[in-house]
């Protein structure tokens, strides 16, 4: 599978579009440059759907996670990894990729091991402030890691990792600042799925905006399953603004947003990074290795955030933290928000690629 036009690259990492997405465009910069992108993962994780979609080749693997699963998948993943390792040692000798590129992820661990063992350079992608099992694992041996916080740089040898962000659609980037207006607009979003914790901290604190004549608008995606009841009910309290079940278009809501109150997932953080936005962030407590914490209180240390604890986090909270924030406060944390964006995340990490040794 070796080119005689451009380099050959092994992408490592499925599972969650966290770890999809910035893998993807990382390939994409690479064909741009005339190189070829295989992807490793499985049938069962978003790669199977999304890589395709971006007309790249992937190669599947049977393996399944180790972090807060049964005993009985702890044991068949462990029983499945061997078999992985060997199948994904076959593919590489077809392959012959000059380096691989790990988002990290159960998907990834059968790869970099295999890519160990074979002494192909290994390029590690770590978005969270505290890494996942499989980088940490893997960490001694990289070639070099590719950071999103810089707090994760003690999991890796010295020398060999760099702050570059993870790479984020230009849309975010070229947000303009907000213009003030005489409402304060807020985003609530808490994924694709939509957040309880989220959706009943909006619900509950509806009556204290109205109670306060607080000039407020909402836009909040509440989820398929549960945005039909939530919308009904919002309604009813003649507040502005709009409950939806998904938000198409991510940075358009952005652009209206002077606030935006979500989980703190690498994805999230670094999207409002681009778009320098405030934010107060609720990190998911059942997120692997509580990473999500570590995450929001590297923003909340810069003066980029409010963090609130999810079980803290209800209708009085949200409407306390929103109140207490002045304009001054607002321009101040779009301003440390933005000192955490890398515009160029792809193209560093593709340059490390052509230059991997």
């Amino acid at each position: 599978m070796g080119s005689s036009d451009g380099k050959t690259f092994v992408m490592a990492g499925g599972g969650s579009g966290g770890h999809v997405i910035p893998s993807l465009a990382v390939a994409q910069e690479l064909r741009s440059r005339g190189h070829h992108c295989v992807f490793i993962g499985t049938r069962t994780g978003f790669e199977a759907r999304l890589v395709p979609a971006a007309n790249f080749p992937l190669q599947y693997i049977e393996i399944g996670g180790l972090k807060r699963v049964g005993l009985t998948r702890v044991i068949r993943t462990l029983a499945q990894l061997p078999l992985g390792i060997l199948k994904v040692r076959t593919l590489l000798k077809t392959i012959r990729p000059a380096a691989i590129f790990s988002m990290g992820g159960y998907a990834a661990g059968p790869v970099v091991l295999a890519g160990w063992l074979a002494r192909i350079p290994i390029i590690v992608m770590e978005p969270n402030a505290m890494p996942g099992f499989t980088n940490r694992w893997i960490g001694r041996v990289v070639s070099r890691a590719l950071l999103n916080f810089p707090e994760a740089a003690r999991f890796f040898p010295k020398g060999r990792s760099e702050v570059t962000g993870l790479p984020v659609r230009a849309e975010f980037f070229n947000i303009p600042p907000k213009r003030r207006d005489d409402k304060i607009t807020i985003l609530i979003t808490g994924g694709s799925q939509g957040s309880r914790t989220l959706n009943n901290a909006a619900r509950g604190s509806w009556q204290y905006f109205k109670d306060a004549n607080f000039p407020v608008r909402f836009i909040h995606q509440a989820g398929r399953n549960t945005h039909a009841e939530i919308a009904k009910d919002f309604a009813k309290t003649g507040l502005d603004g709009e409950v939806v079940p998904f938000i198409e278009d991510m940075p358009a809501a952005f652009a209206q947003a002077d606030i935006v109150i979500c989980r703190a997932g690498a994805g999230a953080l670094a999207e409002l990074a681009a778009a320098g936005k405030p934010s107060i962030l609720v990190p998911l407590p059942t997120a692997a290795d509580n990473h999500q914490l570590y995450n929001a209180q590297a923003f909340e240390r810069a003066g980029a955030a409010r963090l609130v604890l999810d079980s803290e986090f209800d209708g009085r909270r949200l409407f306390d933290e929103v109140n207490t924030l002045t304009v001054a406060q607002l321009e101040a944390m779009s301003k440390k928000a933005r000192t955490f964006a890398h515009p160029n995340a792809a193209r560093r990490a593709a340059e490390l690629m052509e230059s991997a040794r």
